[in-house]
């Protein structure tokens, strides 16, 4: 694994807008890097990345079919008392899941560590299936990489797999907060995988579902929403005055409701408990646990955060880095701190992608921090022997 340098591509920024991918800048923040890669070997890949990825999966399937059995489990993970029946059942029924995205720890040097599970509403995933596709193929094109360079990503074609498992029969609505042109923008790119797999689809704001007379939620046009897509988080929507209606709507959701237990920072400290000291795992106790003060190097991290918010960084006990945020309300979790790669003054995570229930891809995110937020950029990678 190595960071190295390459010309950027002319007119980069406007092909990237022409195909949707406006917030290549955000903030007036560059976000998309076209003049640099992370570089990997084909074993790495394999052996470090892919496989532990699918085994981590593998491992976060197995605690779910626990937790839904398990009313002191659900407590510990904060799912609101009224809508543990929905939870749990949505996984009895077996309701289909999209997609995830593990973020790991990975150096070179020895195995990738878990540190969370973004599998409710992760982002990049333009980012990574397709744009960082095209800089590959424009970059071979062009002489800048070698002919037999490569990439691991076969991201697009399982989302176009995962999308044929879902019925073509209802209109595929998807919603989101399209104020936003990041998650517009990743809504759009899901819901052109939708549509080569064969399905109808329409994009509303989130905020524009209404609620019939039967208790089903309707789209603008007061057409009934039987099959909805949702980028927006399940412990928010949990808690949503409207949530009395999740049980009444009918409709098939994605991600399923299921997937708010695998999205919470809780499952950190379960699957520890469950496989501790495995290789892929960092130790990691709930903050109000006596084993949480036998790590004095740590991130402190709440159950529900997004974009590395409320997340603080512990050496010798003593805080070193922390960050702002609305998140904490429902508790932390605490867990081993772990080297990230480190070059030219960035820490690179790993965004290792599951689709159905298949790993398939890589996105890399840097930051001047060890802590990944919001505007940490997005980087290529290349598999080069």
């Amino acid at each position: 694994m190595k960071r190295i340098a390459i010309p950027e591509r002319e007119n980069w920024r406007e092909a990237a807008e022409a195909v949707g991918f406006g917030f290549h800048e955000m903030y007036g923040e560059p976000y998309w890097v076209d003049d640099a890669a992370y570089a990997f070997s084909l074993a790495e890949v394999e052996e470090a990345i892919e496989a532990p990825s699918q085994e981590l999966h593998d491992m976060c399937m197995d605690l779910v079919a626990d937790v839904v059995r398990d009313e002191a489990a659900m407590e510990r993970l904060k799912v609101p008392q009224e809508m543990r029946d929905l939870v749990a059942a949505s996984w009895q029924r077996g309701d289909r899941h999209l997609y995830g995205r593990f973020d790991l720890a990975y150096d070179g040097t020895g195995p990738a560590k878990l540190l969370e599970y973004n599998a409710d509403t992760p982002t990049s995933i333009f980012e990574a299936a397709y744009f960082q596709y095209n800089w590959l193929t424009d970059n071979v094109a062009r002489g800048a990489l070698p002919e037999d360079a490569d990439q691991y990503n076969s991201i697009q074609e399982s989302l176009v797999e995962a999308f044929g498992a879902f019925s073509r029969d209802p209109i595929f609505h998807f919603a989101a907060w399209t104020e936003s042109d990041e998650d517009r923008g990743t809504a759009a790119y899901l819901m052109d995988c939708a549509v080569q797999a064969g399905h109808r689809t329409t994009l509303l704001d989130i905020r524009d579902i209404g609620v019939d007379h039967q208790g089903r939620f309707t789209d603008t046009d007061d057409r009934v929403i039987d099959l909805l897509f949702k980028l927006y988080p399940w412990e928010d929507m949990l808690r949503e005055p409207f949530a009395k209606y999740l049980s009444t709507a009918g409709a098939t959701i994605v991600e399923p409701p299921w997937k708010t237990l695998l999205s919470n920072k809780g499952i950190l400290p379960m699957l520890w408990d469950r496989h501790a000291g495995h290789p892929n795992l960092l130790p990691a106790f709930f903050d109000d646990e006596p084993q949480a003060k036998s790590l004095s190097d740590a991130v402190r991290k709440p159950l529900f955060s997004r974009e590395g918010e409320n997340v603080e960084v512990l050496k010798q006990g003593q805080s070193v880095e922390i960050t702002e945020g609305s998140y904490g309300e429902e508790g932390y979790v605490v867990q081993a701190l772990t080297n990230l790669f480190e070059a030219d003054g960035a820490y690179a995570v790993l965004g290792s992608w599951i689709v159905g229930d298949r790993a398939c891809g890589l996105g890399m995110r840097e930051d001047r921090s060890p802590i990944t937020r919001n505007l940490s950029r997005f980087v290529p990678h290349i598999i080069a022997e």
